[in-house]
């Protein structure tokens, strides 16, 4: 059908349905915003489905979760009768629509007999992970769209080992949501129904209590924090999401008693209403934390995203009187630093010790494990990679598992939850920055020692977004046209190898000489300069973006800084000059 058509027999069905009605009365009238909605249905990848809430197949609606929650109910019911018999927990952040989202995806799951393991109040993605575990269930479903704008909402897909589903079986749940025909006509029942058949379970503060308790596990030195944690202050900003509760609760239970709450983002608010976007990533978000650090004289500022997987952190800079900003890999080093230095001098560094990184993660990483004999295993972006491999460590114990992390500020230290923990890396992080205050130091400068044990490594990121079928086009285009024309040199910097994840090959430019690379097949090209220098080209997988990451080395942080600016001009530049598309973030 064409779009048009698609779109009739939405509009049709507003009949039945007076919110699909008003989606429809919100929409931009243009065809071009029209034809987006019904041109395509929403993309289910291998994180599950992401996108703007609004009318039609494209969009998020209680249709399009039923469709996602349908083709879960036939992924398990293909993994036989005792998968469908453990259930699904199911968790919602505080987003437009989330909890009837949630009540959808249950009451579409209980029509086939699944029982559901629904909480009864707003919880964080890595309770949700934790949770299924948990209970034992067969899979789980978050409704969440993580830091993108108030507009979006999503609904990822959980394993039964509490981690996002890898390729394979990833793939296997995609072919059974992209089987439905008719979203618009799937049977559910009322959850009064699935109530009465004891079909639905209410989680609540039991899981949290047994969660909390699990986070004592990750503490190099927990008597730390019990004996002199209040001599640390710290702000808190959950930006108005789920954070708040489990962050506070695990603080407390650890004795980081003195905690501040910016109290304009400490409420759930689905508009985000103190922020442009609830991303801690991006430094406008930290602007009310450095206004309350200041008053309070904190030594550590924080904020997470809507659903509690990232989390920043910012230091105060005595020199310049304000508070500095971590990046996520400057942050990742000195947890992974911490944590091998004090199990180390504990003589708890195991032999087949691992951490884990992604690609696109700073080589950082990789020198500290070195210096403690420790490996470093890159994976995928995207922190279901990180997870598979520590199920393998636990099925092959081939390695234990100390470690992972990624750029986008996503750190994961125990391994009772499998997707990236900003409550495990709060808390991780303040015994680190009371550890360094018990020592007179600060985190800034354990970040200036490990540049002067390992140089300086600099990484920086631009992100570019092409919205709509144009913008998939694009994106589809850029990465075709750099395939078949890889650039040979970065203004003064020579490519000197090519790796291309979609072939899963490493090739050396001097001699075309090649490589295996053992990791499974991705939309990524990533080019190495000489120096250690590289850059990376990779399409979101759930945003309408296509990122460009650039790494660099310096003797010093100041030359570090000049070589990634000048790096990321070039790298945009010449993109542009090779593909035709205006690359402006």
């Amino acid at each position: 059908m064409s779009w048009r058509d698609v779109y009739e027999k939405w509009w049709a069905f507003c009949e039945q349905d007076a919110e699909l009605e008003a989606d429809f009365a919100a929409v931009d009238a243009h065809a071009e915003s029209l034809e987006d909605c019904f041109y395509t249905s929403l993309t289910f990848g291998t994180g599950g489905m992401r996108g703007e809430i609004g009318p039609g197949p494209n969009r998020m609606n209680r249709y399009t979760v039923r469709k996602g929650a349908y083709g879960l109910a036939q992924y398990l019911s293909q993994q036989g009768k005792e998968k469908m018999e453990r259930g699904v927990v199911i968790a919602f952040d505080p987003r437009h629509r989330s909890q009837q989202f949630a009540n959808e995806a249950a009451a579409t799951l209980g029509q086939w007999g699944i029982p559901v393991y629904l909480f009864n109040e707003l919880r964080p993605t890595p309770v949700l992970s934790y949770a299924v575990r948990h209970v034992g269930a067969a899979a789980g479903i978050m409704i969440t769209a993580s830091h993108n704008p108030p507009e979006y909402n999503g609904f990822k897909v959980y394993g039964e080992d509490g981690a996002q589903l890898p390729p394979g079986p990833a793939t296997a749940l995609i072919n059974c949501v992209e089987a439905v025909e008719d979203e618009l006509k799937i049977p559910v029942a009322s959850l009064e129904q699935l109530k009465a058949n004891h079909l639905l379970v209410t989680l609540g503060e039991d899981v949290d209590e047994a969660y909390n308790e699990q986070l004592k596990s990750i503490l190099p030195r927990p008597s730390l924090g019990i004996e002199k944690g209040d001599q640390l202050k710290v702000v808190f900003s959950p930006l108005h999401g789920t954070a708040n509760l489990p962050v506070r609760r695990a603080l407390e239970t650890n004795g980081f008693t003195k905690v501040y709450v910016v109290e304009e983002q400490e409420q759930p608010d689905p508009d985000f209403t103190t922020v442009a976007r609830p991303n801690p990533e991006e430094p406008a978000a930290f602007e009310r934390a450095i206004k309350k650090g200041k008053e309070v004289g904190a030594d550590l500022l924080v904020a997470t995203d809507p659903d509690a997987d990232r989390v920043g952190l910012a230091v105060y800079n005595e020199d310049k009187s304000t508070y500095q900003l971590l990046n996520g890999n400057e942050t990742g080093a000195l947890l992974l630093n911490y944590l091998l230095i004090e199990k180390a001098d504990q003589g708890n560094l195991p032999k087949n010790g691992a951490i884990l990184k992604t690609i696109v993660t700073s080589e950082l990483g990789r020198k500290i494990a070195d210096s403690f004999d420790i490996k470093t295993i890159d994976t995928l972006t995207g922190f279901k990679f990180i997870a598979e491999k520590m199920k393998e460590f636990e099925e092959g114990e081939t390695h234990s598992f100390l470690f992972g992390y990624e750029e986008s500020y996503g750190y994961l230290a125990g391994s009772f939850v499998r997707d990236k923990d900003a409550v495990q890396a709060i808390l991780l992080a303040c015994e680190m920055a009371l550890s360094y205050k018990m020592n007179k130091q600060s985190l800034l400068d354990g970040l200036q020692t490990l540049y002067q044990h390992y140089q300086c490594y600099k990484e920086g990121l631009v992100s570019v977004t092409l919205k709509g079928k144009q913008g998939v086009e694009q994106i589809t285009e850029i990465m075709d046209k750099l395939r078949k024309q890889p650039p040979t040199d970065i203004k003064n910097h020579k490519v000197v190898m090519l790796e291309d994840y979609s072939i899963s090959k490493r090739i050396k430019l001097a001699d075309q000489s090649e490589e295996e690379i053992n990791l499974p097949p991705s939309n990524v090209l990533k080019f190495w300069l000489e120096g250690e220098n590289w850059f990376c080209v990779r399409p979101s997988g759930t945003e309408p973006k296509i990122k460009f990451y650039v790494g660099v080395v310096g003797d010093s942080e100041a030359t570090a800084l000049q070589k990634l600016s000048s790096l990321k001009e070039d790298v945009v530049k010449v993109l542009e000059e090779r593909t035709g598309v205006l690359l402006t973030p």
